[in-house]
């Protein structure tokens, strides 16, 4: 997959020029290459990007969608709870005046990354999906993605972030549904469960 092809192809789709395109994937390149992103990165990227591609057909407004997929933690800070705003409000800053793309689909769609909560707009259940589908992997490749997290999360120490860690978890469980769609969930949900359970008790000792 490359990347930087598929997002000339968007942008150029919705009305930027090549040399537009150009110094916004240079942008988008340098700040998910931020040495501080061990899993926020292009390789996140590019998962929920193979995610877009396999249900494609199933979203009303794709380009908008994977817009939004690019943009989604454009700004990405662990001690900040405000990434996914900032995030949203880069994305659209960006725009074109004349840009051939529904700025509040957008809006609204990288805003939703933060609670990960079901939303009315269907779309926007898929990006939320595709953002999650890393809680469904095998456990090995699990277990790497957690380890990414913590790194990200260095500037804490462990009596801080394993119970703050633990509580973000449990707040999945506590939901009737981790995935959004009918599709992920039955796909997904059982063995997404199981990981977070395992590591829920690894956080706190059990294991």
């Amino acid at each position: 997959m490359n990347l930087k092809e598929i997002y000339s192809e968007l942008l150029s789709n919705i009305g930027f020029s090549v040399n537009e395109i150009q110094l916004n994937w240079l942008d988008l390149e340098k700040a998910y290459s931020k040495k501080s992103r061990h899993y926020h990165n292009l390789t996140h990227l590019k998962e929920m990007i193979e995610g877009f591609e396999t249900y494609r057909a199933k979203l009303q407004n794709p380009n908008e969608i994977l817009f939004a997929i690019f943009y989604h933690d454009f700004v990405y800070s662990a001690s900040k709870k405000d990434n996914e705003l900032k995030s949203a409000e880069y994305a659209l800053s960006i725009l074109p005046e004349n840009v051939n793309l529904n700025k509040q689909l957008v809006f609204d769609a990288i805003c939703a990354t933060q609670q990960h909560q079901q939303n009315a707009i269907e779309d926007i259940n898929w990006l939320i999906d595709f953002d999650l589908k890393i809680l469904a992997k095998d456990w090995e490749d699990y277990k790497i993605y957690f380890e990414q997290i913590r790194k990200e999360y260095r500037i804490y120490p462990d009596f801080l972030y394993k119970p703050g860690r633990a509580k973000a978890l449990k707040h999945f469980l506590e939901n009737e549904f981790i995935f959004q769609t009918e599709e992920f969930r039955g796909l997904y949900e059982e063995k997404a469960r199981k990981n977070i359970e395992k590591e829920i008790s690894i956080l706190e000792g059990k294991k």
